[in-house]
């Protein structure tokens, strides 16, 4: 089969390699029908994540049609039009029972490592570094699926890939933000990133009823896409973050922020940014944490920062006397998928939004690698890849 395979700092290329198959009663084999390029494989791309090997297949935002299922799995037949969701999660563990699928106890197979990186074990992920189990990912034209029993959402008549292929992660990872912070009628929420998760955090804000959305950006297609979506926008090349947050809160900042943006935050005037890139370029800091210092310093007190953008190792000078002072909340983290995938279905199914509003390019699977670099240095209008194998 074909599939987009890692072979070193910007290197995705698309090669022959051999079809899965079943290596666990509870597994399935789907055949891909549509995946997408995510922001966070281009930090696999760009080479800040470590653990990734020469041939590692990518990908972890994928739907398909059921082709062969293990002799456990009750759950799915062949025929199945299912979305996988990036978390492989048991369903079983204590951490399953509670909703907290992310940090599934038992499907990462390399939880050795992951022990003793994080201290503990997260969950497995798909085509996302052996550190999170080394599992094959979704940009490919068929998939293993482990734990398929319970690691899918079963995609109803009547909807297009388009309209649901976005539920295995930007979607839930955008609306798992917005909740995170706990909108209330009054809140003003700033969201940092204009990318696909940024988009889908301010639609899931207005949709939660926040007072206002503030968008921040300097991408032009990027902010008249938060602003169809109802956000006020701030082009960050062009104004003061700071200075204009402060003039839309009557100077007492933001209740909620979100860093839709995570490590490779791409500030580039101010001082902080050049000290983040000197730092990184010498490996004595793995992530640049501009964003997380700015939120940090203009969150209001007692506000709440919630954190989906991807953070991988060690960020450096971040005020954290200050966001304890202030007493702000931090909440953080992989998404839970399978927590919100049923409300969020049912809201695309009634009509309430259409994921697909995202989308700006797609293509067959020879065109993955050329695309990685033209979505990673948002060339051409790219704001989100689809790719039909």
């Amino acid at each position: 089969m074909r599939a987009l395979c890692w072979h070193g700092k910007q290197d995705i290329r698309c090669d022959t390699v051999p079809d899965p198959k079943i290596e666990h009663p509870r597994d399935a084999i789907i055949r891909v029908t549509a995946c997408a390029i995510c922001g966070s494989d281009l930090h696999l791309y760009d080479g800040f994540m470590p653990t990734m090997e020469s041939g590692d297949i990518m990908g972890h935002e994928f739907m398909g049609v059921v082709e062969e299922v293990g002799s456990e799995n009750k759950a799915l037949k062949k025929g199945d039009r299912i979305v996988v969701p990036f978390t492989i999660t048991c369903g079983q563990c204590e951490q399953c029972r509670r909703g907290n699928f992310s940090v599934c106890e038992r499907s990462n197979r390399n939880k050795a490592m992951a022990d003793k990186v994080f201290g503990h074990s997260t969950a497995g992920l798909f085509g996302y570094s052996h550190l999170t189990g080394g599992y094959a990912g979704g940009q490919a034209e068929y998939v293993r699926i482990p734990f398929a029993d319970t690691t899918h959402v079963k995609v109803p008549d009547g909807v297009t890939d388009e309209q649901v292929l976005f539920l295995g992660d930007i979607f839930p990872t955008g609306w798992q933000a917005a909740v995170q912070c706990d909108i209330q009628p009054t809140d003003t929420v700033a969201i940092w990133g204009c990318g696909p998760v940024g988009q889908f955090a301010i639609r899931s804000a207005v949709l939660l009823g926040a007072k206002q959305v503030i968008a921040i950006d300097r991408v032009p297609e990027r902010l008249a896409m938060a602003e169809a979506g109802g956000a006020t926008v701030i082009d960050f090349s062009k104004e003061s973050v700071v200075e204009r947050l402060n003039d839309l809160t009557q100077g007492k900042g933001p209740e909620k922020c979100i860093d839709a943006v995570g490590m490779e935050a791409h500030a580039t005037a101010t001082l902080d940014s050049v000290y983040d890139r000197v730092k990184q370029a010498v490996m004595l800091e793995s992530d640049r944490p501009h964003v997380l210092r700015e939120m940090m310093y203009v969150c209001r007190p007692a506000g709440t920062l919630s954190i989906p953008g991807v953070y991988g190792g060690l960020i450096d000078k971040v005020p954290f006397g200050m966001a304890m002072n202030k007493g702000l909340t931090f909440r953080m983290g992989q998404t839970h998928v399978a927590r919100w995938t049923d409300d969020l279905l049912k809201r695309i199914v009634e009509g309430q939004i259409d994921p697909s509003f995202v989308i700006t390019h797609t293509v067959g699977m020879e065109q993955g690698p050329e695309m990685y670099k033209t979505f990673r240095d948002k060339q051409d209008g790219c704001i989100k890849v689809v790719i039909k194998p």
